[in-house]
């Protein structure tokens, strides 16, 4: 223990549970250097661990605390936390790529490259998940970026450059479920909480082949008891991991079965040969026996070309099926006599390039206990400590609607991540929209998309919160599934075709303005119909006599002669656009058959009124009809009399209600009519068709008239009223005028109806949501102008 200025530091606990010893380190990092201030080494009493995967969790629980306390001891503080080392069995490497976009050139700071590796492990844990083949669940226990790209160029250290675009290729390590779990429980029935894990072979490395080392091609192997894990570096970075399940334990089982021994003394023996040249040992009979340390290297032999030839074939493999310029050996279990050698020749390598790393590589490492030795076996332990510094990182556990689940933590763990973890469906995270409705209108697809439904109610420790709220280690997280909206619904009124399509036709001089007929499936149906599903809506340009004369709510004389463009008709003929139509009305009341219903009211027609509160007008012309006079449709009088008649018995106009002489006028006089319940939306043209020819009316004034009334109509449902009745709603998005149309009230939520947004784009980001630079709720209400920022929040 040093004189007390070590405590100035903050210690780090790291632990090497190797299938042979537990190795724990206590120690913190200078400027320059890393400072083991108590160190413990101790063998596992039986083998309670093989190949790297631990088989009797109490058993190693009781060696790790057995090493706990004495560091404990040695220092003179209770350890808490510790870091750990997973050795490479039946581990997983996948090498990917990721990139990120920023919105402007932007300064790459360290916490953008920290995302940029966050975004290459998830995009790797996904293709891992596709790619599994075992019944294994895998977790991610280390990573390395190989290289990383500024603009799409190459560089080595990306931090403090502006970019407009940064990427990194990335390998990322997995175990499976099985190891991750043991290490954990062996290490919390000691007492112990992990604060960071990785693996092996990337705790060697890091000690054993300096960053100025990595331009060469180069192999580290780290050799243990149970396993040989294998690391490769090029042009600066770690290229590959590997590994293979033949190690030092090996050679102890071949010595067991020679030497008629227990695995503790074979293990003796097998070191005391890397050292002494005669090794004294008893074997089971108690018998004691003397050998020289050559007879032991001749009976390995044969495992170590073994060992060796797997060795090398898996360095070749990783490599591009070619051989490494230099491979350095780590682990107690490359010191067998012959194991570099062997190598050596197996790579097609001098000898002086296959060689033991120890002292060399740990000149930065400082032991305050004077009787410790710098060899192989430290490399990793070390590493494992210095790792923390590089790579905090862990799991974490949580409780998911009554499920523990164990979650990678990568700094920026939400509630989505568990959902996501846990399997939860998606669907039920989001708010459902009820069924949508299908039809075709005049041959064309329509869809109506349902009610949006409520979000899933989410709590963690019995707290209401949101989807992206961070983790807390050990909560208890419940999500009720979000609700699907009410289905589509829609009547013939509210399409766009029954309130803007219209027809017009000139009566008695009158031009006549009626909505366009709306056929469903081949047959006529009231505005009030509730469309199907599949549904063939059809509109009809055309009606008949009898139909136009119910629309207008007049009862025809059919015993005066009937003209449609100046020929006999009936009740039943048919008439189009601008066709005129010349009829003698006998009486004005309620049409016994009504084919469309209009919403909008705003001058009453003759029907509408009481028999008591008919306007004189109206007897006037009844009067008038009753001497033979012809009557006029009672509307035009809102606008136009047509009482006097000239010598001639031609019916005329006043000079004051003169007829329209161009089509400025036209349409100042179109705008002054109002439209009445029965649907007549149209002007009254000066000039009785009596006193004009066919091509007249159809030609000039009805075309001139048609065309003045959709202006007006254009203009008005264009207005700013509009807007404020509910049925449309202007609001900015990110700067991009939106309209929301097709509900009578809007709130937050329903712009994802109109504006494109990818919901499951999140990568551990929370969603901004600001309504007039205020955080908006998903439930308010909206109105024309407001400015709404929808965006990820970075990390």
């Amino acid at each position: 223990m040093s004189d007390g200025k070590d405590m100035e530091q903050p210690l780090v606990f790291g632990l090497d549970i190797g299938t042979r010893n537990v190795v724990g380190t206590v120690g913190y990092r200078t400027e320059d250097q890393f400072i083991v201030t108590a160190q413990y080494i101790m063998q596992h009493d039986t083998r309670a661990m093989l190949d790297g995967q631990i088989h009797d969790i109490g058993r190693v629980s009781g060696t790790i605390r057995k090493v706990k306390e004495q560091l404990e001891k040695q220092i003179g503080k209770t350890l808490t936390e510790v870091c750990i080392a997973a050795a490479g069995r039946v581990l997983k490497t996948v090498t990917t790529s990721i990139s990120y976009d920023y919105p402007e050139e932007s300064v790459v700071t360290g916490e953008d490259i920290h995302t940029l590796d966050l975004l290459g492990i998830e995009k790797a844990q996904k293709i891992l998940q596709e790619m599994n083949d075992t019944n294994y669940k895998f977790y991610c226990v280390g990573y390395s970026v190989v290289k990383y790209f500024l603009n799409d160029e190459p560089f080595s250290n990306i931090e403090s450059h502006k970019a407009d675009r940064i990427g990194e290729d990335i390998i990322v390590t997995f175990l499976p479920e099985d190891v991750v779990d043991g290490l954990y429980a062996a290490v919390n029935q000691a007492g112990l909480e992990v604060a960071n894990l990785t693996l092996e072979p990337i705790a060697a490395i890091n000690v054993a082949i300096p960053e100025s080392y990595r331009l060469l091609n180069i192999a580290l192997v780290d050799i243990g008891a149970g396993t040989s894990d294998i690391s490769i570096t090029k042009d600066g970075s770690i290229i590959a991991y590997g590994m293979i399940p033949l190690a030092g334990d090996e050679l102890t089982e071949l010595i067991v079965q020679n030497y008629l021994v227990d695995f503790k003394t074979a293990e003796y023996i097998k070191l005391q040969s890397t050292t002494e040249e005669e090794i004294t040992y008893k074997d089971i009979m108690l018998i004691e026996h003397k050998i020289p340390a050559k007879e032991v290297w001749e009976l390995t032999a044969p495992v170590v070309d073994e060992m060796t030839t797997a060795v090398a074939a898996k360095i070749k493999e990783l490599n591009g099926d070619q051989t490494v310029s230099a491979a350095f050996i780590v682990g107690g279990g490359g010191k067998i006599h012959g194991y570099t050698k062997m190598l050596a020749e197996k790579l097609d390598l001098p000898d002086v390039r296959v060689a033991l790393r120890g002292e060399e590589v740990l000149q930065e490492v400082v032991f305050e206990q004077q009787d410790i030795k710098k060899d192989p076996l430290l490399v990793t332990p070390i590493g494992i400590c210095l790792n923390y510094y590089e790579q905090r990182n862990g799991f974490i556990m949580v409780r998911f609607n009554g499920e523990r689940l164990k979650l990678y933590d990568n700094d920026g763990l939400t509630i989505v991540d568990a959902a996501l973890q846990a399997g939860f469906p998606n669907e039920d995270l989001f708010p459902k929209r009820g069924p949508e409705l299908t039809f075709f209108v005049n041959g064309a697809k329509r869809i109506i998309r349902g009610e949006q439904g409520e979000s899933a109610a989410v709590y963690m420790n019995d707290r209401p919160t949101n989807l992206n709220a961070a983790l807390e280690p050990n909560c208890e997280i419940i999500i009720e599934p979000s609700t699907a909206g009410k289905p589509a619904t829609c009547t013939l009124d509210q399409l766009e075709e029954y309130t803007t399509d219209s027809v017009a036709f000139v009566v008695n001089g009158n031009i006549i303005r009626c909505p366009k007929f709306l056929e469903v499936n081949g047959k006529l149906e009231f505005p009030s119909y509730q469309i199907q599903e599949g549904d063939q809506v059809e509109t009809r340009s055309f009606y008949t006599v009898g139909q136009l004369a119910e629309f207008m709510d007049v009862e025809v004389n059919v015993e005066h002669v009937i003209l449609v463009n100046n020929r006999r008709a009936t009740l039943d003929s048919l008439i189009y656009e601008n066709f005129t139509i010349e009829w003698t009305v006998r009486s004005y009341g309620k049409p016994s058959f009504q084919p469309v219903e209009q919403e909008e009211v705003q001058t009453p027609t003759v029907g509408e009124y009481k028999e008591e509160e008919i306007p004189d007008i109206v007897d006037t012309e009844m009067s008038a009809e009753a001497d033979g006079a012809e009557v006029q449709n009672p509307e035009v009088h809102n606008a136009v009399t047509a009482e006097d008649t000239d010598d001639a018995g031609n019916a005329g106009a006043k000079e004051k209600d003169s007829a329209v002489t161009d089509d400025a006028a036209t349409v100042e006089e179109s705008k002054t009519i109002t439209d009445s319940t029965a649907g007549v939306n149209g002007s009254v043209a000066g000039e009785n068709a009596a006193g004009m020819d066919e091509t007249d009316v159809t030609e000039e004034n009805a075309d001139g008239m048609a065309e003045a009334v959709k202006k007006v109509t254009a203009e008005e449902n264009s207005s700013p009223a509009a807007e404020e009745d509910g049925s449309m709603v202007l609001v900015y998005i990110n700067g991009q005028p939106v309209k929301l149309t097709g509900k009578p009230q809007y709130i937050f939520v329903d712009i994802f109806d109109f504006y494109e947004f990818d919901l499951t784009a999140s990568n551990g980001r929370a969603i901004i949501t600001n309504l007039n630079g205020e955080n908006a709720s998903y439930s308010a209400v909206l109105k024309t102008g407001d400015t709404i920022e929808l965006r990820w929040k970075e990390n």
